[in-house]
C-alpha cells in the first residue's frame, strides 16, 4: 500500500512542478534577453498558428531595446492576441514594428468584430496593456470599428529621459 501512495505522490509532485514551470515561463519570457524580441514574437506566432493567422512585419532598422521595453512589448502582444482569440472571432492578426531614431512604433490589429472601448476598458486585458504602455512612457491610441476589428497603435520614445504620460485618445 505504502509504495503505491508514494508513487502516486511523486507522480503528483512532478505534474505540479511541470505546471509551475509552464506558469513561470509564461510570467517571464526566459530567453528573451538572448533571443531578442522578434524571435520571441515569432515563437508566439508559431504556437498560435493552429488557431489564427498572424503576420509580423518588422522594419529592417529595428534596434534591440532594453530588456524592460522588450518584455513589455512582448507581454502587450501576448495580451492582445489572447484577447483576440478569446473574444473577437478574428481570423487574422497583423503586427507591425517600425523603428527610427526618435521612436519606435508598434501597430497590432485584427479583423474580428471589434469592441466598444468604453465597455471593455475596465477589463483586465485592456488594463494590463495600458499599464505596460504607461510604464514605457509611451503614447497609444485604440482604433476600434465595430464589426471591423480593433487596432492598437503604440509609440515609444527612443530616449528615456523625460517621462511623458500623455496618451493620445
Amino acid at each position: 500500500g505504502d509504495e503505491l501512495i508514494k508513487k502516486n505522490i511523486s507522480g503528483q509532485m512532478s505534474a505540479l512542478i511541470d505546471s509551475a514551470r509552464s506558469i513561470s515561463h509564461s510570467l517571464y519570457p526566459v530567453n528573451l534577453e538572448s533571443v531578442g524580441l522578434v524571435l520571441y514574437i515569432e515563437e508566439l506566432i508559431a504556437n498560435l498558428s493552429q488557431r489564427i493567422n498572424i503576420s509580423l512585419s518588422v522594419s529592417p532598422k529595428y534596434q534591440k531595446k532594453s530588456i524592460f521595453i522588450e518584455v513589455q512589448l512582448y507581454r502587450i502582444i501576448q495580451e492582445f492576441t489572447t484577447n483576440v482569440l478569446k473574444h473577437s472571432e478574428a481570423t487574422r492578426i497583423w503586427i507591425y514594428i517600425k523603428d527610427n531614431a526618435e521612436n519606435m512604433g508598434i501597430v497590432i490589429s485584427d479583423n474580428g468584430q471589434g469592441f466598444d472601448y468604453e465597455v471593455v476598458k475596465k477589463g483586465m486585458g485592456i488594463k494590463n496593456i495600458e499599464s505596460r504602455i504607461k510604464s514605457m512612457n509611451a503614447l497609444h491610441k485604440w482604433k476600434n470599428i465595430a464589426g471591423h476589428g480593433s487596432r492598437l497603435i503604440i509609440k515609444i520614445p527612443n530616449t528615456h529621459e523625460s517621462p511623458n504620460q500623455n496618451s493620445i485618445n
